[in-house]
């Protein structure tokens, strides 16, 4: 059996918040959005463009607390076509949370604290 890589998913405390980041940070735009008819959640899916893979949001209605990410070191890794003009446009909007010179990679974190692998490779 063959599979095939569809989506990965965060939890998202504050939607808008969220897609402006994804939008500002790493270019992705929304692709469609599925809302529970009563409103107690809306799935909303980001995309590259250029990949079918999706980046699933998830924001639930009733959520009072931010996310607790723990110890988790969960991350997602992007490859960016001008690493340096992505690290100029994160450090500008403060949300650098890593460097690794000696493997020449850094992580960027979103509103609720996940972690974002910036790669050229």
């Amino acid at each position: 059996m063959k599979s095939t890589f569809l989506h990965f998913n965060f939890n998202v405390f504050d939607l808008e918040k969220s897609l402006a980041f994804y939008s500002k940070a790493l270019g992705l735009t929304e692709k469609h959005r599925k809302t529970a008819a009563d409103g107690s959640f809306i799935l909303v899916y980001l995309t590259d463009g250029s990949t079918d893979f999706e980046l699933e949001l998830t924001w639930m209605r009733d959520r009072k607390e931010p996310y607790n990410l723990g110890d988790n070191e969960i991350h997602l890794a992007v490859r960016v076509p001008d690493k340096q003009e992505a690290y100029e446009l994160h450090k500008s909007m403060g949300c650098i949370c890593y460097e690794n010179h000696e493997m020449d990679l850094y992580f960027i974190n979103d509103p609720d604290g996940y972690w974002i692998e910036i790669l050229d490779r």
